[in-house]
């Protein structure tokens, strides 16, 4: 292992005793729906739904942006991705000689930790540019070099070079962060791991272990209905252009059953429940278990034929923003501190990781009044929310164009410059099949859509960066070449879609 120590960020350090062990474990395009824990009983997830058991399920978590490299972004900065500048999943600048770090001077919660005495690492998906070099803090940085792959012998990036390895990427992660633990065990300094899979995302096909992929052949695959295709489909791509692209070996055929991918997607999920099942075993034999703070979320969520989708935000044109794309699972298991078999209904997003994670262990942002944030440390103590929790009555997304803001009653969704716009009654239409602003609007209507306009309008102000604002500009969804401030034109930022092809 090695350090990398250097360019630290000072912060003013709150007094705060016994500061806990952080395990984050980040799945990869995992819808809220697919974890046993939310009530799917095709998917198997045991030891998620164990964690789930032991902890707190949080049911109504969002992700900031639904895409990954924005979305990630957002975890570690605490900032919305017209803040922090990384708006569509990174296409240039991940490794070789053009690698760029996307958020260059940024400050990032492990950083902070890092400088206050934590051992912090690193292991699995980045996909925030330049792979290959180790941000400041952390003692141990593996990475895959792009933000996505084979899993079978895949490519791995360690000590600062790309080599491909023998095995499967799940479990060579795993691996990995069980010799993490293995090396701090014992120490009395606070660790931070992260480990970042890139599980369940494509590819589906020929890539996962056999004996999991054959057990789901009788799943009916209810939790995942295939729905007739969604008129947003990209026009340049038919229905099975993203199912396709699970497995480029064998996109020339024709007709692959929709349940051939299914299975992959199962397979991938199971697989990474199985190897996060190792990591916590090898944490739970040491004297650190009940003093670690073990925090399981996706980056953003995904459909799998919900809504006649395959895919995420970037799986329609308008970009879409429902639920399966922004919804995300999140679970925590704290044993002191969390009551065992509790779950949470407040709405909360990715931009509320930073400031909870730095509250508990007693920091600051130098930055926290121009986060969007808040810390809800206090949700996790068996308690309900408290006067020091503020009433959170809207969480908000954005992706490109379309910016939403949700309380639990309604969502809106307004995309600039015509639309289109939307309006859900989540009451009466949890499952978004009815927007009200394609009929004629009562004056009761018209009014909730202003005042969501407006809210959207008001607290984007408040949040957003102009520089790296392009709410007005073209992001297609088919990602960014470069950062905002190194790209001459925008036509150099965002890939237009036609013709190309969705995140890889």
């Amino acid at each position: 292992m090695r350090g990398a120590g250097q360019g630290l960020i000072s912060v003013k350090r709150s007094k705060c005793v016994n500061r806990p062990n952080i395990v984050f474990i980040l799945s990869d395009d995992q819808g809220w729906w697919a974890l046993g824990a939310a009530g799917n009983r095709e998917i198997r997830t045991p030891c998620l739904d164990r964690l789930a058991a032991e902890g707190i399920h949080f049911r109504n978590f969002f992700c900031a942006s639904p895409v990954c490299s924005p979305a990630r972004a957002s975890i570690l900065t605490g900032e919305m991705p017209s803040r922090h500048g990384v708006l569509d999943w990174i296409q240039g600048g991940n490794i070789g000689p053009g690698a760029v770090d996307y958020l260059e001077g940024r400050t990032l919660w492990p950083t902070l930790l890092a400088h206050s005495g934590y051992t912090c690492a690193q292991i699995g998906k980045w996909h925030l540019g330049d792979s290959a070099t180790p941000r400041p803090g952390f003692f141990e940085w593996i990475t895959t070099p792009l933000g996505g792959g084979a899993y079978r012998d895949p490519q791995i990036v360690r000590g600062g070079r790309v080599a491909q390895e023998k095995g499967y990427l799940t479990d060579i992660l795993a691996d990995e962060a069980i010799r993490f633990l293995e090396h701090v065990s014992g120490d009395p300094r606070p660790f931070c791991l992260l480990l970042n899979f890139t599980a369940p995302h494509s590819p589906w096909l020929d890539q996962h272990p056999e004996d999991i992929v054959a057990s789901y052949d009788d799943c009916p695959f209810e939790s995942a209905p295939q729905e007739p295709p969604h008129e947003w489909l990209d026009r340049v791509h038919d229905f099975d252009f993203s199912r396709k692209l699970a497995s480029p070996a064998r996109a020339r055929q024709e007709n692959i059953p929709a349940r051939e991918y299914l299975k992959g997607y199962y397979a991938a999920t199971t697989a990474m429940d199985r190897a996060i099942a190792r990591v916590l075993a090898r944490l739970d034999q040491t004297s650190d278990a009940n003093r670690t703070l073990v925090v399981f979320m996706s980056d953003n969520g995904f459909s799998c034929g919900h809504h006649g989708i395959w895919g995420k935000g970037n799986a329609t044109w308008p970009l879409n923003l429902y639920e399966n794309s922004i919804k995300i699972p999140c679970i925590m298991r704290w044993p002191e501190r969390i009551v065992a078999g509790r779950v949470c209904d407040e709405l909360l997003s990715q931009y509320d990781i930073l400031p909870t994670i730095l509250d508990i262990c007693g920091l600051t942002h130098p930055k926290a009044s121009a986060l969007p944030g808040a810390s809800f440390f206090d949700l996790l103590g068996g308690e309900e929310a408290r006067s020091s929790w503020r009433d959170r009555v809207h969480v908000f997304d954005e992706y490109g164009a379309a910016r939403m803001v949700r309380t639990k009653e309604w969502k809106y969704i307004h995309r600039h410059p015509d639309g289109p716009h939307e309006l859900y009654d989540l009451r009466n239409d949890p499952g978004e099949r009815h927007n009200l602003l394609n009929s004629s609007l009562s004056s009761e209507m018209r009014e909730i859509s202003l005042r969501f306009h407006r809210d959207l309008d008001e607290w984007f102000t408040r949040y957003t960066d102009k520089i790296f604002d392009r709410y007005r500009s073209a992001v297609m969804g088919r990602g960014q070449a470069a950062p905002i401030t190194q790209a001459g034109r925008e036509a150099l930022l965002f890939r237009p879609r036609a013709g190309q092809e969705y995140e890889k």
